[in-house]
């Protein structure tokens, strides 16, 4: 929102699921309210900066959205009766303030009508607040798929008559999974944001973890819950420490681990630790476990790689995928060598989602690195540059490129 202050886009960002689902669960009518949200949302980026925020501003976007839901159904056949049903709805104070329906929003978006990839695409949009060209990165697949994904999504849902209400318990099972995975999305765009100037989006971490936790509260013994709520807080521990100075990238391996915040790995380990004494293993489970050898190591030469090789193999098998084979090649690497990672990586490359990713890159440029090539890590570094739109990312890269082009001279 060009020309709002930091703290008003947070603010926003933070509201907009919030007035969203408020709106849905008055309403029913998805796309309709999601419109009317936007439209909200532009009109408080215009107003407040000049007029100051409001003292209830959740309350005045869900004014200003519904008085736009309201304009619509005045032009609409069934006028008289949805002018009853909005004259009869409480006012924007009553219980806006006191109700957070983003949870339940959540499971909307998640509605066996439409299918799995659509749940975390709607979901991410919806709730995240994810632009289109960030949710279609985060699937490898072209913008103009995704948006179309996405409307049609909203169709969908809309067709079915989906209620704004929590899901039967038939369905339970089956939408819990898709709300963990959209939610691990959320937080993998704010911790490493695909595209743009920043390499952190703070805001998308905390949403992400605000609602894991309160998932977490109604499901305190389901493992994968228990495990994506820690893996999550083990991972923005060291968030303090992954930028520098103009907000540079700072790698695992060089990152000062006395700027790790000690009481969520604590908080993060003990989770794990118990879910894997009491629970079934799942893949959010194995990824916690992976964070926490990480985050318990005094440092990155004492990281027990072996123990995280046999914990990816392991992830491997329940969650087959493109970036968890790039990961299981460079713990090949620090185990075995970089020879045995970069012929692990030469199978890996050959997915044709991960064509022109730059992770692919960059873990090559790493691993020849190790070896000794610098002349071909190098070049990689420089091609890992050039295919990332994160501008932190991409300074780094060509950091590491000039690097090892000084150390070729010297």
């Amino acid at each position: 929102m060009t020309g709002v202050d930091a703290v008003t886009d947070r603010l926003l960002r933070e509201l907009a699921p919030q007035v969203l689902a408020v709106l849905v669960r008055r309403w029913g009518r998805f796309d309709a309210c999601e419109d009317a949200v936007q439209e909200a949302l532009l009109a408080a980026a215009l107003q407040w900066p000049v007029e100051g925020v409001p003292a209830s501003p959740k309350a005045w976007l869900v004014t200003v959205a519904t008085r736009r839901l309201a304009d619509e159904a005045r032009s609409d056949q069934a006028r008289e009766r949805r002018e009853e049903r909005v004259s009869a709805m409480p006012g924007p104070g009553d219980d806006v303030e006191l109700h957070d329906d983003t949870l339940t929003l959540l499971f909307l978006c998640c509605h066996p009508s439409i299918s799995p990839s659509s749940q975390v695409a709607l979901t991410l949009r919806a709730v995240g607040g994810l632009t289109t060209g960030q949710i279609a990165r985060a699937f490898l697949v072209p913008e103009a798929t995704m948006g179309q994904r996405i409307s049609r999504a909203k169709q969908a849902i809309r067709a079915a008559g989906a209620r704004f209400e929590p899901p039967p318990v038939a369905e339970w099972e089956g939408r819990l999974a898709v709300v963990l995975h959209v939610l691990y999305l959320i937080f993998n765009e704010g911790y490493a944001a695909s595209a743009g100037e920043g390499l952190l989006d703070v805001e998308l971490t905390a949403e992400a973890i605000r609602l894991t936790r309160r998932l977490h509260a109604l499901l305190p013994g389901d493992g994968e819950v228990s495990g994506l709520l820690a893996l999550m807080l083990l991972t923005d521990a060291r968030r303090p420490a992954r930028t520098g100075p103009g907000g540079s990238l700072i790698p695992l391996a060089d990152q000062d681990r006395s700027r790790w915040n000690q009481a969520l790995i604590a908080e993060g380990a003990d989770l794990i630790t118990e879910t894997l004494r009491s629970a079934s293993l799942g893949p959010y489970q194995v990824q916690a476990a992976i964070a926490a050898v990480h985050d318990e190591a005094p440092s990155a030469d004492q990281t027990d790689w072996r123990q995280i090789l046999v914990l990816y193999a392991t992830l491997k098998r329940f969650w087959p995928g493109p970036m968890v084979s790039l990961n299981h090649a460079v713990a090949v690497a620090m185990v075995d060598g970089p020879a045995a990672g970069l012929d692990l990586l030469a199978e890996v490359e050959e997915d044709a989602r991960l064509k022109g990713h730059h992770r692919v890159e960059a873990v090559r440029a790493h691993l020849l690195d190790m070896a000794g090539d610098l002349d071909g890590a190098r070049a990689a570094y420089a091609k890992a540059a050039r295919q990332t739109a994160n501008q932190p990312e991409r300074r780094y890269l060509e950091h590491k490129a000039r690097q090892a082009d000084r150390r070729m001279d010297g």
